[in-house]
């Protein structure tokens, strides 16, 4: 499929608009000279100008006397990814959008179309992010990294959730490497940073009883968010908030996607046990954590005791019986 066919996506010649202001930042560039180095009309010009202001991007200047960037805004541009990830299986096929409802939407419609294992589906902002369970993911513009990871994995249906811990593993070492703060990883898909959730994961697949057709990663991360909405305040945080200082979100995507590549290659060369072994290390939640479980009208206390050998977390709860946790909500108990 043709990035330029899909609805919504940047056209390219948006973004050499932004790479041409972005190499010539502070420097005044006219109208004329950007219209004939990205192949369009002035008008055309202006109206992508207008476009990048209604998404935040700082555009000074007009019309009549050229335009220029008043700083170079972290966008995660496509044709800068690929650069970044040359060689990479996620440096092939990106798909990049100003704003969508969903990436994890995007996605899995291009796993139905063909589209090969690597396809990265990312977003500056999302309409109608999608968390676990059915929740909604809140997605600032610009302000934290929103991407979908199509893959085709030779593995069974019931093995694709370890995906998601797998994930969990990539983004705590992309964050750990470019930021040094110390992350908890929740089972089965949170990130914690003093406790309160800075990232999550959405594993969703498309597949027949025995064999993945395709699955769709999405993480969502939050790097810049300097506060959230009031009832989100108590439980997020980014990674602005806990250091103090902006982080480059295009650092931090690189980082994650190289750490992704090395980890999903590593888990279809050896398998469940690793993944298990390292979430179980990293994991404050896997063993000798006191939770509440929730899973629809029941509720329980009890103390983590591992995970299974599938990756679901086993609870001993307080009468003494020890259950696998197969869906539902497990909460740190205080």
């Amino acid at each position: 499929m043709n990035p330029e066919t899909l609805t919504g996506t940047t056209d390219r010649r948006v973004a050499g608009l932004l790479a041409l202001l972005g190499k010539n930042a502070t420097i005044v560039i006219s109208g004329a000279r950007i219209a004939r180095e990205i192949g369009v009309s002035r008008s055309t010009v202006w109206r992508w100008v207008e476009r990048l202001r209604e998404l935040g991007v700082k555009v000074k200047g007009q019309a009549a006397t050229g335009y220029f960037l008043e700083k170079v805004p972290d966008i995660l541009t496509a044709d800068e990814l690929k650069r970044r990830l040359k060689g990479s299986l996620f440096g092939r096929r990106i798909y990049h959008f100003f704003k969508t409802d969903s990436t994890n939407r995007v996605a899995f419609e291009l796993g139905h179309a063909g589209e090969p294992e690597g396809t990265v589906v990312l977003a500056e902002e999302q309409t109608a992010g999608r968390g676990r369970a059915g929740r909604s993911w809140h997605s600032e513009r610009a302000t934290g990294i929103y991407v979908s990871l199509l893959l085709r994995p030779k593995l069974a249906p019931v093995q694709a959730p370890l995906l998601t811990m797998m994930a969990g593993l990539s983004a705590h070492a992309a964050i750990q490497e470019v930021t040094g703060l110390s992350v908890d990883l929740k089972w089965p898909n949170d990130l914690i940073i003093r406790g309160k959730k800075a990232g999550g994961i959405l594993t969703e697949m498309h597949a027949e009883p025995c064999q993945i057709r395709f699955v769709v990663v999405g993480i969502g991360l939050n790097l810049n968010q300097e506060k959230f909405p009031p009832e989100l305040a108590d439980l997020a945080t980014s990674l602005r908030q806990e250091t103090g200082k902006p982080q480059s979100r295009m650092e931090l995507l690189v980082r994650l996607l190289r750490a992704f590549e090395s980890d999903y290659n590593r888990f279809t060369r050896e398998g469940v046990p690793g993944v298990l072994k390292r979430f179980e290390v990293l994991s404050s939640y896997a063993h000798g954590k006191r939770v509440r479980v929730t899973n629809g009208a029941e509720s329980y206390l009890g103390t983590t005791v591992g995970l299974g050998p599938e990756g679901l977390l086993q609870v001993e709860r307080d009468d003494g019986q020890v259950v696998t946790v197969i869906a539902g909500d497990v909460a740190e108990a205080r």
